[in-house]
C-alpha cells in the first residue's frame, strides 16, 4: 500500500513538472513553437508574448547609454530641492533619507520589480474582457535572471526602471519632510519599488492593457507616455498625498482654527541648484524614455532636449509672474516648483510636440502650481512642505492630457519616431495606503523639534534666510 502511495505521489509530481514546464514555454509564444502546443482548455492563452522586441540601432543605443547616466541628477536635484525646503534641522535626515530611499528601491526593483514590469516582447500574464486579451503584468522570473546586462533595449529598460524608480520613490520624501520616519519610508519605497510602480510601469511601458487601448478599442494611437509623466510622477505624487494624509501636518504648521502658519524653506540655494541639476537629467530621462518606449530616432533627441528646457523655462517663468502680481515680488520657493513641474509636464509628449507647444505645456504647468499649493493648503489642510502633490502630480496629469492636446503622433511628422502607444496617468495611494496604516510611521513630537538622523553639528544646515 505505501509503495502505490509513493508511485501515485511520484506520477502526481511529474505531471505537475510537466505542466510548470510546459507554462514556462508557453510565456515564449503560445503556439509558435512546434514543441510549445497550446494549452488545453480554460489555461489557453494565460501567459503570452506581446510584440517582437525592439531592436536598436548602434546609434540609439549609444545615445540611451549616454542619457540614462544622466539620470541620477534628477534624483540627486529632488533631494537637494527636498532638503532646501525643510527646516534647517531636518537637513541630515533628508539628504539620508533620500540615499537610503534610492538604496532601497533598487535593490527592491532587482529582485521583484522589473520581473512584474518587464519589456516588450517579454513573456506576461492577461486576462480576456470583452472578447478580447489584455496584458494586465509581466512574467518574468526574479532577480534580472532572464536579462542579459548586454546593452540590449531590455537591458537598457531594465537599467532605465531602476532609476525610474528611486526617481519616484524620491517625491514622497518631500511632502514628508520633518515629520516621516526613517524607517517607515524605507518600507514604504520596498512597497513601491517591488509591486505599485513596476504594475503601473508595465501598463504603460511593458505593453499592458494601457498600451492595448488603441488597439483592441480603436482609440487611435492610445495613451502616450515617453518619459513617464504618468508612471514616475503622477506616481510619486499620488503617493506622496497618501504619504500626508497619513502622517498628518507638521508640528505648529495650523492653528487651532485651522489657518495655517508659513513655515519657510532654510536654504534658497539648495533649491535653485537642484532645480537645476534636475534639468539635466529629466533631458537624459526624457530621451532615453523616447527612445526605448516611444521608439524615437536618435535624431530627435534635440528636439526632446530643447522641448524639456522650454517646458522648464515656461513653468518657471508662470509662476514667478503668478506670484509677483499676487504677493508684490516673486517667491523663490514656488518658482522652483513651477520649474520642475515645466519638467514634469514635459515628459508625456517631448518626443510628439513642437518647441511652441512645449513651451505652451510649461506655461500651463507653472501656472497651475501656485493655484494648488493654495488649494492643497488652505482648502484641503494638506500639509505639503516639497510641493510634491501640486509639482508631480497635478503636473504628471496636466502632461499627460497635453499629449492629446498638442502631440503630432503621425509617424516621421515630428523627430521621425517610430510611435508605439504607451502611457497612463495614476497613482499608488491605494497600495500604499493599506501598507503604511498598520505602521507607526511618524516621529514622536519630541524628536520633531531636531530630527536625529545624525547627532552632531552635521544635523544643522547654514541658514540663508527664508525662501
Amino acid at each position: 500500500m505505501g509503495d502505490r502511495a509513493r508511485r501515485r505521489g511520484a506520477s502526481f509530481l511529474g505531471a505537475a513538472t510537466d505542466r510548470l514546464r510546459a507554462g514556462r514555454r508557453w510565456g515564449r509564444g503560445v503556439g509558435s513553437d512546434p514543441g510549445c502546443p497550446l494549452p488545453p482548455g480554460p489555461a489557453r492563452g494565460k501567459r503570452v508574448t506581446p510584440p517582437p522586441v525592439p531592436v536598436l540601432s548602434e546609434t540609439a543605443t549609444a545615445l540611451s547609454i549616454l542619457s540614462i547616466l544622466l539620470v541620477p541628477l534628477a534624483i540627486a536635484g529632488l533631494s537637494l530641492i527636498n532638503s532646501g525646503l525643510g527646516r534647517s534641522r531636518s537637513a541630515a535626515h533628508s539628504m539620508l533619507a533620500s540615499l537610503c530611499v534610492m538604496a532601497v528601491a533598487s535593490v527592491a526593483y532587482f529582485i521583484c520589480g522589473f520581473s512584474w514590469q518587464g519589456f516588450m516582447g517579454q513573456p506576461a500574464h492577461v486576462f480576456t474582457a470583452a472578447g478580447r486579451e489584455w496584458n494586465w503584468i509581466a512574467a518574468e522570473p526574479f532577480f534580472l535572471r532572464a536579462i542579459k546586462l548586454d546593452g540590449s533595449p531590455a537591458s537598457l529598460a531594465a537599467w532605465l526602471g531602476i532609476l525610474g524608480v528611486g526617481l519616484a520613490a524620491i517625491i514622497p520624501l518631500g511632502a514628508g519632510a520633518d515629520r516621516w520616519r526613517l524607517g517607515a519610508s524605507c518600507g514604504s519605497t520596498a512597497l513601491l519599488a517591488g509591486w505599485t510602480y513596476p504594475l503601473f510601469a508595465h501598463w504603460v511601458w511593458g505593453g499592458g492593457w494601457l498600451a492595448q487601448l488603441g488597439s483592441n478599442c480603436g482609440l487611435g494611437r492610445g495613451f502616450v507616455d515617453a518619459g513617464g509623466s504618468s508612471s514616475i510622477q503622477t506616481l510619486g505624487g499620488l503617493t506622496a498625498l497618501a504619504i500626508t494624509l497619513i502622517l498628518g501636518p507638521r508640528r505648529g504648521k495650523y492653528t487651532l482654527e485651522g489657518t495655517p502658519a508659513a513655515i519657510p524653506g532654510h536654504n534658497a540655494v539648495l533649491v535653485m541648484f537642484g532645480g537645476l541639476l534636475a534639468l539635466v537629467g529629466w533631458t537624459g530621462l526624457n530621451s532615453a524614455g523616447a527612445i526605448l518606449f516611444a521608439g524615437a530616432e536618435p535624431g530627435s533627441v534635440a528636439l526632446i532636449a530643447v522641448n524639456t528646457m522650454l517646458a522648464a523655462a515656461g513653468a518657471a517663468l508662470a509662476t514667478a509672474l503668478i506670484t509677483r502680481l499676487r504677493f508684490g515680488k516673486p517667491d523663490a520657493s514656488l518658482s522652483a516648483n513651477g520649474w520642475v513641474s515645466g519638467l514634469a509636464a514635459s515628459s508625456a509628449a517631448c518626443a510628439f510636440v513642437r518647441p511652441a507647444a512645449a513651451l505652451a505645456i510649461g506655461l500651463v504647468a507653472g501656472a497651475l502650481v501656485p493655484f494648488a499649493v493654495e488649494c492643497f493648503e488652505l482648502r484641503l489642510g494638506v500639509d505639503d512642505p516639497g510641493g510634491a502633490i501640486s509639482v508631480h502630480a497635478v503636473g504628471g496629469i496636466w502632461g499627460v492630457m497635453a499629449v492629446g492636446l498638442f502631440a503630432h503622433l503621425s509617424p516621421g511628422a515630428i523627430g521621425k519616431q517610430r510611435f508605439r502607444p504607451v502611457a497612463r496617468a495614476t497613482g499608488g495611494r491605494r497600495h500604499t495606503g493599506r501598507f503604511c496604516a498598520a505602521a507607526d510611521l511618524r516621529l514622536e513630537l519630541d524628536f520633531e523639534s531636531g530630527l536625529p538622523a545624525t547627532r552632531g553639528r552635521e544635523g544643522r544646515a547654514p541658514g540663508h534666510g527664508p525662501l
